[in-house]
């Protein structure tokens, strides 16, 4: 509660957190955005494979072209103020003032080697690129205790501030039924394409291109990959459990979430509790729903005491009709706007935005359509697969090809529509960092399908 007292002293002192951004696209623009804002940070570089189109990002979100005149960054340092505009990200990560790497390139194969390079050369690394964390975070987070820095997932982004909720629960003694984002989804989203994302996202093409917006990555939200992504971070940093067979997207208003949010014995959605779950923002014919969650992140607990429920009921706290379940959520998120407390927390307190403490999600590349031998895979949000969440006993005993790693790799036997691949269905790059540290972690870590509060509890049994 106190990091803008912090920040502000590190400012009065003339310590400022030193900060590298790698990747100035839409998420890592929105973050610049906030920076010249924010007390005590100095943004000291930016690495980015295309500088010009970095800068032109910076002109739209006001700064000032003369900040990333720098001519290196020592020059920056030396400056206090300026920022060195670069496409040698290595350089960047391996300086010794750098404090804290923002990693906000989008692309999970890269993203992996920018985290390590980073732990490396002791640096906090906040990843905004939960691709990468979803098929390898436990083993980054590992890396990063072990290299005596902090690894974080980044505040704004819905798995954190998912994390945020969690705990808050946990440290307030109530049990978490349920955790998640919401999200607008019919079931025929999981073969949409680039070509028709706007349509079903709300969007016209016009607004799409005057905003920047790559249609490939916004697709990967409407088809169901990120939303797996996102809960897979949540389940492997908080211990909830997931769905034996990827979400279900519930349909509820923000007012019924406790109500569907409960195991189906009590009449709700769950297979058991502890669970992620993601809520659509649509009913099942299409229709919008009214005060949906869509945007927005929540947290079901149970009172588990007369004593407690009596409590929801005085205060109003509004709840399933048992009155025993109670939803805490946040409506929004601001995305890149935020990017900032996760900065100050890993770099004041030591202690990361939520980050991986186990194996227990796993995101699936599943065929859009038949895939034929030859054809090459796109990745998340492209025309051949989307992610689907599963817990990761189950990707570990089909051998599931993970989502990230479904990048520009050919299919060696045919695959049918809603089929989840495996590693015998492509040929893959055996040679990059990210493939080699997730079939590392596949040794090193025993996935792990308990709810955590249940193998707490059954610990202090």
């Amino acid at each position: 509660m106190n990091l803008h007292r912090k920040l502000l002293q590190r400012q009065a002192e003339g310590r400022p957190i030193r900060v590298a951004l790698i990747g100035a696209g839409k998420f890592g623009a929105m973050y610049l955005a906030q920076v010249p804002r924010t007390p005590g940070v100095h943004l000291v570089a930016i690495a980015d494979l295309h500088p010009e189109a970095a800068c032109r990002n910076l002109e739209r979100v006001g700064w000032d072209p003369a900040r990333v005149q720098a001519a290196s960054l020592d020059a920056a340092l030396a400056d206090g103020r300026s920022t060195w505009m670069t496409d040698d990200w290595q350089a960047v990560v391996r300086h010794p003032a750098v404090d804290v790497v923002v990693e906000c390139t989008g692309h999970p194969i890269a993203a992996v080697d920018h985290c390590l390079e980073a732990f490396a050369h002791g640096k906090h690394v906040v990843n905004v690129t939960v691709e990468a964390d979803a098929f390898c975070g436990p083993l980054l987070a590992r890396r990063a205790e072990e290299a005596g820095v902090v690894y974080s997932l980044a505040f704004g982004d819905q798995p954190a501030m998912i994390c945020e909720l969690v705990d808050w629960a946990r440290t307030c003694g109530f049990p978490v039924v349920a955790a998640g984002r919401g999200h607008k989804w019919l079931p025929h989203f999981s073969q949409s394409t680039p070509e028709t994302v706007w349509g079903h996202y709300g969007l016209t093409p016009e607004q799409a291109q005057r905003g920047g917006l790559n249609p490939k990555m916004f697709n990967s939200f409407l088809d169901g990959s990120k939303p797996s992504i996102e809960c897979t971070a949540v389940a492997n940093a908080t211990g909830l459990a997931v769905p034996s067979d990827g979400l279900l997207y519930p349909p509820a208003s923000v007012e019924d979430i406790p109500f569907v949010t409960r195991p189906r014995a009590e009449g709700g959605v769950l297979e058991r509790k502890g669970m992620v779950e993601v809520i659509s923002s649509l009913e099942t014919d299409g229709r919008v729903i009214p005060y949906d969650i869509r945007m927005g992140v929540w947290v079901t607990v149970e009172g588990e005491t007369d004593y407690i429920r009596h409590c929801f009921e005085e205060y109003k706290a509004h709840t399933d009709p048992s009155g025993r379940y109670f939803t805490l959520y946040k409506r929004w998120h601001l995305i890149g706007l935020e990017v900032g407390l996760s900065v100050a927390s890993v770099a004041l307190r030591g202690e990361p935005t939520g980050v991986a403490t186990g194996w227990r999600a796993d995101v699936v590349a599943t065929a859009k359509r038949d895939l034929a031998v030859g054809e090459r895979l796109d990745g998340e949000g492209g025309y051949t697969v989307w992610g689907k969440l599963l817990p990761a006993s189950t990707s570990r005993r089909i051998g599931g090809l993970p989502l990230g790693l479904a990048h520009d790799v050919t299919v060696v036997r045919p695959v049918r529509q809603g089929q989840s691949l495996t590693w015998a269905d492509v040929a893959i790059d055996t040679g990059t960092r990210a493939y080699a540290l997730r079939r590392e972690m596949e040794g090193l870590f025993e996935p792990a399908d308990t709810p955590l509060a249940t193998a707490t509890a059954a610990a202090a049994a």
